[in-house]
């Protein structure tokens, strides 16, 4: 299985984001988390669309843009033109989940869902077929530098035995929490794409970081 680390931006310095970003790609980051909150589906507000035009114009690294918005289906489009190479929506959001799946893929970009800790992994199995990538949230979304959420371990093997039964190439992301402690529990239980924020870049060594996170230090 390959692994891949997307550097969460949330814990980068948005003052200096540009030589943030050079800084993640010459360290071996894969992708770069945009994490997108609009103060009603989650309780914090972030940036938006000319924050993410800004980052595509500085960088050709895969983008991975996570929606915590109340209805993702009105903006994919817009986030898709704006530079977004994967778009993350949530499963219990009030856009309809597989019209939004669609509208992604309509708009060039990689399809993904996201569930909350709560969420039961059943709930999204219809969805697998359709989607690139199914992004389990290992804590509560909405603030960065949160505990990791021992329970979902659970949740993210389910997925990935389903996942492998259908004979599906989907990832399965990992989104909050995730250390040089807790990368290795997510791996083991079937996650390949590992979300990092403030353990990325507070490493003194950021490439040294990158390589433990997906195993191979």
């Amino acid at each position: 299985m390959n692994y891949y680390v997307s550097a969460s931006v949330l814990s980068a310095d948005l003052l200096n984001i540009k030589s943030e970003i050079e800084k993640l790609e010459k360290n071996g980051v894969d992708m770069l988390h945009f994490d997108v909150m609009d103060g009603i589906f989650v309780n914090n507000i972030t940036y938006g669309l000319p924050v993410l035009e800004q980052v595509r114009k500085a960088t050709d690294m895969t983008l991975d843009v996570h929606l915590m918005i109340a209805d993702p289906a009105k903006y994919v489009e817009r986030f898709a033109k704006a530079g977004a190479d994967i778009i993350s929506f949530h499963s219990e959001s009030q856009s309809d989940t597989l019209a939004t799946i669609r509208a992604i893929k309509s708009a060039g970009a990689k399809a993904a869902v996201a569930i909350k800790p709560n969420t039961p992994a059943e709930s999204i199995y219809e969805f697998l077929p359709e989607l690139d990538m199914l992004l389990v949230m290992t804590v509560e979304p909405g603030f960065g530098g949160q505990s990791f959420i021992s329970s979902t371990v659970d949740k993210v093997r389910l997925i990935r035995q389903k996942i492998e039964e259908l004979h599906l190439d989907c990832d399965v992301q990992v989104d909050g929490g995730i250390n040089y402690e807790t990368a290795p529990v997510a791996r083991e239980a079937g996650a390949n794409v590992l979300v990092s924020g403030s353990c990325l870049f507070k490493a003194e060594d950021m490439s040294e970081a990158v390589k433990k996170i997906k195993g191979e230090a």
